[in-house]
């Protein structure tokens, strides 16, 4: 047996995966992540949404990588951005229309996440 199988098969799904030929990972790099669809499904309940209405939805999130979560979605054209000149400072977060493009299938991951814990006990949640 070759020692090198692991090599070899991760420069195969690499070279499958590169570029952006796969509607699938390009969906994924602009909403995957640990955060971004828990932000975009607070943002879509209660739009529009301020910084720190976000950071209380998501005490375990740190204020560095809410920051960070968020600017990359605005780069993406899924959420806007608003600052009103006001002491102190206001921002708010709302859905372009680009991102409510994703509300169809985030509610579908919420019907899914309903129903799977509807049918599994509580213990192996």
């Amino acid at each position: 047996m070759k020692k090198d199988t692991i090599i070899d098969l991760q420069r195969v799904e690499n070279e499958v995966f590169e570029g952006n030929n796969c509607p699938m990972t390009n969906a994924l790099k602009i909403i995957g992540g640990k955060w971004k669809l828990q932000l975009l499904n607070s943002i879509r309940k209660e739009c529009p949404l301020r910084f720190g209405e976000l950071k209380k939805k998501m005490q375990d999130i740190t204020q560095a990588t809410l920051t960070l979560q968020l600017r990359e979605l605005e780069r993406d054209g899924i959420i806007e951005r608003k600052i009103y000149a006001e002491t102190p400072p206001r921002v708010e977060y709302k859905l372009t229309a680009l991102g409510k493009k994703l509300i169809p299938a985030i509610e579908a991951l919420c019907a899914f996440g309903d129903a799977y814990c509807a049918e599994r006990p509580a213990s192996q949640l």
